[in-house]
């Protein structure tokens, strides 16, 4: 619990975005959306989410993601991806009605209790792609 309170801390002293769900005291449910500070990269923010067993299927999942999705948008991100196992279906059926689409997967990544589960690769982008790199002058 400590850990997860440190980690909790890091993220709201670094600007992150951090939206929580509570229960009166108790936290029910979380989404960060932590950005990228690599140049070149500012643009873009990795989505987490995760509610507790007691509290999925009540809406919970999708009022913390929008939420944490605005906030993105408004700090000026224009790029949300995350990483969702294959076998989560509810979350995937979530995020595309959230305006995720499917980007690539990765095949046989997690090993657990002796199954294996690809990890599905989304992402939300709000601004048009603009010049590419490879369509700069040579010079």
């Amino acid at each position: 619990m400590a850990a997860l309170r440190e980690f909790v801390r890091a993220i709201v002293a670094a600007g992150a975005i951090q939206v929580l769900a509570l229960e009166g005291d108790i936290v029910v449910g979380w989404c960060d959306v932590l950005s990228r500070p690599m140049e070149g990269f500012r643009h873009v923010g990795a989505l987490g989410m995760g509610v507790a067993a007691s509290h999925r299927r009540r809406g919970v999942g999708e009022q913390l993601a929008k939420a944490a999705l605005e906030q993105s948008r408004a700090a000026g991100l224009s790029r949300v991806e995350l990483e969702v196992f294959a076998s989560n279906q509810a979350a995937i059926k979530l995020y595309k009605k959230l305006g995720f689409e499917h980007e690539g997967v990765k095949r046989s990544a997690r090993h657990l209790d002796g199954a294996y589960d690809d990890v599905v690769l989304m992402a939300v982008v709000w601004e048009p792609s603009r010049k590419a790199a490879t369509d700069a002058p040579a010079g």
